[in-house]
């Protein structure tokens, strides 16, 4: 009875063994979002889910062939409890050079690390390529005077120092990017941008320049701000005019006709907004022009930031803002380039109906809508004045004519100024000159 008892009691310290080595499991860690760069303090989220929790969290930099370590987060738990079940966590900390002082700008390795909350401690880590940037960057604008239309454009050019991811001008709350001025791509940079037709006049624009870290430096230049009146036009809608746009823009649509109007004047133009803000980021790092841009023949029925009033049976429906010409001549009138570029949209696009867009290098890029015909496609290199389309009246159309509009950066700008080449001579080409 006393071997039975032994053995059965051997046989409990062996079974016990196995269970604390079959139990114990490293925790599951997940970086969330890793840091591409790290500073004095920078935030660091993990998402942990272990069977028995964890012990701690720690961090090692390597850098020069050093590592230094520390411990970023500790739990203070009770470690035998091998058949007890963590609910998995959202955990955030901090790493940087106030955590590990001998850490200095330049390319590091960060390695985080989970240690399980059991006897065997067993350990998880995740490592991630980074860089370390502690030090503030600088910029410094030029010293030309920028003279600015609400509605127009501008460039200035400005020099940055220090480790700098993005860099540009913002002007309210707009950002345009920044690209290596060609004269000196080491050193400088340029800016194009545009003071939108609804921002206040005493909106003061800035240069910027942020590090990886997120850290921004920003610098004034000299500019004076000239305010433009924008018109305000009552339009008349028929029931035949609605029922015209959307058989157009919505055919198999069903519901109330004023509401579905409605929807189309208001929803739709939002997000075709917000598609050509998208594709404003599909801009070569270059100008793709060397002529003024042309400026398109026919009676301009609709100005730049026209103000319309909708009006239905005496009654005002809805107002929007037109931004853009309404170029009318003959019907299925051929539409040319306004100047050199590469389409990068040619098909519907909600309000606009059948849509082309070019974009000319930097940002910039112009709008073709309400097309009845396509004679180029996207990926085409186009000339200026080569044929693109016909006018016509799809999407948001009244009558056969061609909208013609531009935008910087996705912020639509009044295109009168690109049609003077006084004007792009001094604002423009004197900066940034175009190819030869």
């Amino acid at each position: 009875m006393k071997y039975i008892l032994l053995l059965a009691l051997a046989a409990l310290i062996v079974v016990g063994i196995a269970g604390v080595f079959l139990l114990a499991q490293p925790p599951h860690l997940e970086v969330k979002a890793p840091p591409a760069a790290i500073g004095e303090i920078t935030p660091v989220s993990v998402h942990i889910a272990g069977t028995h929790g964890f012990q701690n969290i720690s961090v090692t930099l390597e850098q020069d062939g050093k590592s230094s370590s520390a411990v970023v987060v500790e739990e203070h738990k009770h470690r035998l409890g091998l058949f007890r079940r963590e609910t998995p966590r959202d955990v955030t900390f901090n790493v940087g050079r106030k955590l590990i002082p001998s850490l200095h700008d330049g390319k590091a390795q960060l390695t985080i690390t989970a240690k399980a909350n059991d006897i065997l401690g067993k350990t998880e880590s995740k490592t991630f390529d980074v860089t370390v940037s502690t030090a503030p960057p600088h910029v410094v604008a030029d010293g030309a005077q920028h003279y600015i239309f609400q509605a127009g454009s501008e460039l200035v050019t400005f020099a940055t120092t220090g480790y700098v991811t993005d860099s540009g001008v913002q002007v309210g709350t707009h950002r345009f990017r920044s690209f290596p001025l060609p004269s000196d791509p080491e050193h400088e940079r340029f800016s194009l941008f545009a003071m939108a037709w609804d921002q206040p006049v005493n909106t003061q624009p800035f240069v910027y320049a942020t590090n990886p870290t997120g850290a921004m430096a920003k610098a004034t230049f000299w500019y004076k701000i000239f305010p433009k009146e924008f018109r305000t036009r009552d339009l008349d809608i028929s029931d035949k005019f609605m029922q015209s746009v959307e058989n157009d823009m919505e055919p198999n649509g069903t519901g109330d006709q004023v509401a579905r109007f409605l929807h189309l004047n208001r929803d739709v133009r939002q997000q075709n907004t917000a598609q050509l803000v998208a594709l404003s980021l599909e801009t070569a790092p270059r100008w793709l022009w060397h002529e003024p841009f042309f400026a398109i023949l026919g009676a301009r029925e609709a100005m730049f930031a026209d103000k319309r009033n909708y009006m239905y049976q005496g009654k005002k429906i809805d107002e929007q803002v037109h931004l853009g010409f309404d170029i009318a001549g003959t019907a299925h009138m051929t539409i040319p380039a306004a100047n050199d570029g590469r389409v990068i949209w040619a098909d519907r696009l909600g309000i606009y109906g059948n849509c082309v867009v070019i974009d000319h290098g930097y940002g910039l890029q112009t709008i073709y809508g309400h097309m009845s015909e396509f004679l180029v496609k996207k990926g085409d290199m186009v000339k200026r004045l080569q044929p693109i389309g016909k006018t016509g009246q799809t999407g948001m159309a009244g009558g056969d004519h061609l909208h013609f509009s531009m935008q910087i950066d996705g912020v639509q700008v009044n295109p009168i100024e690109w049609w003077d080449e006084h004007w792009i001579h001094d604002r423009i080409w004197s900066k940034v000159p175009p190819p030869k």
